[in-house]
């Protein structure tokens, strides 16, 4: 048997193990694969049902901090035009070993069949008792340094100190200013070394712009956006930091996206990475879309993306569809 049928193909949250055949083993289970902070491992048995297990590799890690996890897994069979079957979600359960999710499946599996599970949240017990915290909302908030300065420059935000310069936003005005601008903005730098409008008068009109948007903005500016907020305006924030030339949370953006793309937003995400040439987020959503299958799954919203999308991404979908199948 070769190395490849215990591989397990993984993105950021999902992981997709192929098996051509178990006619003649009753027992499989995959090489590792990495998800989060994890090793993880796939099995199956097969007597009178087949029982699907997933649990994270044994180690300190997992011994000390067990996942909790959230989680969909279902099992695409070749037979009957890739027939599906979808266990109800998993909603933060902790698993220790391989007996901690076993899903017993009656339904007979013939051919070739594909194990798809797509986790929706991985998280730790918290060291002092209270709710379990995400290990993704841990991954943003880990990236701040310097806390005492950052909400000392947080408190001039919030506070209004010494502001000296008003934002007029499409729905109101905020002060700010323009030395912590300039600093983290070569195209505010510019605004303000040179004779133009904005440094006569003092205020920057940026219409395309809510004053929420452009809040949470100026938060990540000066150090002290939340997660939440971070992750509601993202999409937002990602052209702020194209059209300011603000590199770090144009990655920081780029980073986030690819951590949860799914059928809803893959579409709507491959065209933001086309856009703002975003390559490994516009690489995830390919691989997501045809080596993992999900275009099949999406098929009225890929129709009416074919029938009005960019002529070049779309030729990028085909190329990526044949690409793949040469493997077959």
């Amino acid at each position: 048997m070769s190395e490849s049928a215990f591989r397990v193909d993984t993105t950021a949250r999902l992981a997709q193990w192929r098996i051509d055949n178990l006619a003649s083993c009753t027992y499989r289970k995959s090489d590792p694969f990495k998800i989060g902070n994890w090793n993880w491992h796939l099995s199956v048995e097969k007597n009178r049902a087949l029982y699907l297990r997933l649990h994270p590799e044994i180690s300190n890690l997992t011994r000390d901090n067990p996942p909790i996890a959230s989680f969909i897994i279902r099992v695409v069979c070749s037979a009957d035009d890739w027939k599906a079957l979808t266990h109800p979600e998993i909603t933060d359960k902790q698993l220790k070993n391989n007996d901690d999710f076993v899903w017993p499946i009656e339904v007979p599996f013939t051919g070739k069949f594909i194990i798809d599970v797509e986790f929706l949240d991985l998280k730790t017990a918290s060291p002092n008792g209270g709710e379990p915290c995400s290990i993704w909302a841990e991954g943003f908030t880990t990236k701040q340094s310097n806390e005492t300065a950052l909400a000392c420059l947080g408190r001039m935000l919030t506070e209004g100190i010494n502001t000296d310069i008003i934002i007029n936003v499409s729905d109101g005005s905020i002060g700010a200013h323009r030395a912590v601008l300039a600093s983290r903005s070569p195209v505010f730098h510019s605004m303000f070394s040179h004779n133009l409008q904005e440094k006569e008068l003092s205020t920057i009109n940026i219409p395309d712009m809510s004053i929420e948007v452009f809040q949470a903005f100026l938060r990540y500016i000066y150090g002290n956006i939340e997660h939440e907020e971070f992750r509601t305006h993202r999409l937002a924030l990602l052209q702020a930091a194209d059209k300011y030339d603000i590199l770090d949370l144009k990655e920081v953006c780029h980073e986030s996206l690819m951590e949860d793309i799914d059928t809803k937003n893959v579409l709507e995400r491959l065209q933001n990475a086309n856009l703002y040439q975003l390559h490994k987020l516009k690489t995830s959503c390919l691989r997501y879309l045809v080596k993992f299958g999900k275009i099949y799954d999406i098929r009225d919203d890929l129709n009416a993306f074919l029938q009005c999308g960019d002529r070049e991404l779309i030729a990028d979908i085909f190329n990526e569809v044949l690409n793949t199948w040469k493997g077959f």
